[in-house]
Formats: structure tokens, sequence, C-alpha cells
């Protein structure tokens, strides 16, 4: 069965429109030595719900993938794995080729970074399917954003529709041995740039999500804009309840999923909460909200859905009052039934009455003759 195309509303055009209205001489980043800076693809996938964070945890272990290489320990709120870039997702040829960093969010979405787009699709739609919970292939939600990493920047941010990850190494006073004191800091270097990502990819992922959200929310919108439009023109509902109900089920779900179950209101995700505060992960986070309006969005969410509440409450009350006029013409129905029941009583019983005088007059004129 073929796969529903990947919604492809980008976060680089969200991005873009957000900071022109905040910013509009944005620079853009270059490399030190005169060489523009390479820029290179995250994309955020939402496939599911939610995902089984062990289930995933098994399968990355079966295929053999580098899970959390540089230990930044923040399983089962995120898995970091390495994949290299030029393999196929099922081999396992690790080699001296480049790696690409995934992570995979309980919240049902995977961010790449670095890594091709065949690669990322496949992994999404068939690797992690199994541990997929409530997948939805037809509003299955890709974005994508540009990145590069500045070896001379000590702190990342991000420009328009550009993240830039600073890889500059903290300095620190030699202890000890150099050489393993440079293979330390060379591996703190390293842990933060993972965490940096982490940051970014968890406001990613927020956004990814509520796309997913709005899309499906535009989709329950066109499932009653029949209804909506039959009232307009004084027409009838559905004659059963079951439709009406199964759309509020429906949005009640929407609103959990927004509100209840998962982490899209929150002003900071828990996993940040343990975090070395230099490392200013937070902001790194409220930087990715704020650029692409993840709070205004899920605003308007909540707002649309009160709307949409509006008229499933309207829905109710209107096929409530149809269901009541029934009941009533039911029951006028049965009360005239009763009533010529009764009448047909009353007047077998005056029939009765005459046939027996008839009778009784008949005897005394039979009586009165044979006398």
């Amino acid at each position: 069965m073929a796969r529903a195309p990947a919604a492809k509303t980008s976060l680089r055009k969200v991005a873009i429109e957000a900071q022109r209205s905040r910013d509009l001489s944005v620079e853009k980043p270059t490399a030190q030595d005169g060489h523009v800076a390479t820029k290179v693809t995250v994309t955020a996938f939402c496939a599911a719900e939610e995902y089984d964070m062990v289930h995933v945890d098994k399968i990355l272990s079966l295929l053999g993938r580098d899970k959390d290489p540089y230990g930044i320990g923040l399983f089962p709120q995120v898995l970091h794995a390495q994949i290299a870039v030029e393999s196929s997702i099922h081999d396992n040829d690790g080699g001296t080729q480049e790696k690409g960093d995934i992570f995979i969010f309980p919240s049902g979405t995977v961010v790449a970074w670095a890594i091709p787009h065949s690669m990322v699709s496949r992994l999404v739609t068939q690797t992690l399917r199994p541990a997929a919970i409530k997948f939805h292939p037809k509003e299955l939600e890709e974005e994508d954003l540009e990145f590069i990493e500045d070896s001379k920047r000590g702190n990342s941010s991000i420009k328009g529709d550009t993240i830039i990850i600073g890889t500059k190494m903290r300095s620190s006073q030699p202890d000890g041995d150099a050489m393993e004191s440079e293979r330390a800091m060379e591996q703190d270097r390293i842990r933060d740039t993972v965490l940096a990502k982490v940051a970014f990819s968890s406001g990613l992922a927020r956004s990814t999500k509520i796309a997913v959200l709005e899309r499906m929310l535009r989709n329950y919108f066109d499932s009653t804009k029949t209804w909506v439009k039959m009232l307009a023109r004084g027409g009838r509902l559905p004659r059963t309840r079951s439709p009406i109900l199964a759309q509020t089920g429906q949005l009640l779900d929407l609103r959990a999923q927004l509100n209840l179950y998962s982490e899209l209101t929150d002003s900071l995700p828990d996993l940040f909460w343990d975090s070395r505060s230099e490392l200013g992960l937070e902001g790194y986070y409220d930087h990715v909200g704020r650029a692409l309006d993840t709070n205004i969005r899920v605003k308007v969410l909540n707002e649309k859905m009160n709307y949409a509440q509006d008229i499933a409450d309207v829905l109710r009350e209107a096929l409530g009052e149809r269901l009541g006029v029934r009941l009533e013409w039911i029951i006028i129905i049965l009360i005239a039934v009763e009533i010529g029941f009764n009448i047909l009583h009353e007047f077998r019983y005056i029939q009765d009455k005459h046939a027996e005088k008839l009778a009784e007059r008949f005897a005394e004129e039979s009586l009165d003759g044979s006398k």
C-alpha cells in the first residue's frame, strides 16, 4: 500500500516569515577564512501519536545502531543514535563514513541531522513503525531547516531558516597529561554539541507535532463543514447521534493530545531541568519556539478548538432538540392511539347496551304476543 505523501509545510517557510517580521537585516552565517559555511538539512518527521521508547531501543539494538555514543543519558525522554549516512538503514557497515545524528522523541517525532531524506523516511515509515502507537501515515508531517557548524562560535543560535551550531572547544587548563586533557576536552565539545542539537531538536519536534494537530484540526473542520452548512440552510441533521458523538470524541482527543498527553504547552520540557545552565539549552529551545511561533500556534490551536467545541455543542443541541421533538410526537401519537382505543371501547359498550335493550324489548313483545 503506497504511503501518503508527507506534508511539506516547511519550517523553513515559517521560520523565514517569522524572522523577517522581527529582523529584516539577518546576517547570513559564513565560515572563517573567506569560505561560505556548508549548509546541511535537519529534518523532523512526526508519524505517530507516540513511540514506545523501550521498543525503539530494542529495534535500534537489533540493527546495531550506535545508541547514545557520547553518554548524554537522556533516555527515555529522547534517544540519540548515529547512522552512517552512506549506508542503508538496515546495513551495519559503519567504517569511516560520515555519521548523521537522529533524535527520537516519545511524542512520535524523529529529528535527523545531516541524514539523507530517503534514509530518514525509511527509518520512520518502516524501521520504527512497530514501535509506533497510533501510526498515522495520512497525517505524516515532515518539516525541515538548514544548519551549519561553526568552529569559531562557542554558542549556538538560529537565524531565519538556518540553525548555527557553535562547536568551539571550551577553554580549560590542562591537567596532567596534555594529550589526555585534550582528548577529554574534545569529548566535552562533542557532548555539548550533541546537547545543543537535542535542544534544537526538541523545539523542532514540538513544532512538527503541533503541525500534525493543526492538520488534524483542519480535517475535523472539513468533516463538520457539511453539517454546519446544513444547519445554515435549515436542513436536517443525521437521524442518529453516533456520527456527532464520534466527532465530539475526536475533538476531545485532539484537545487532550495538545494539552494533557504531551509537553506541547509546557514552557520547558523535563529533559532540560537537570542540564548545566552554562550550556544554555533552555535558551536554544526557547529560541526555536520564538522563531517558529510555537507558543502562538498553540494558543491559536486552543482558540480554534474552542470554536470547534462550540460547533459540537450546537450540533448536539440541534440533534437533542430534534430527538426531543420526535419523542414529543411519539408521545402525542401514543396518547391519540390510547384515546382511539377508549373511544372504540366506549362505542362497543354502547352498542352492547343497545343490543341488550333490543333483546329485552323483543323478549317482552314475544311474551305479550303469546298471552
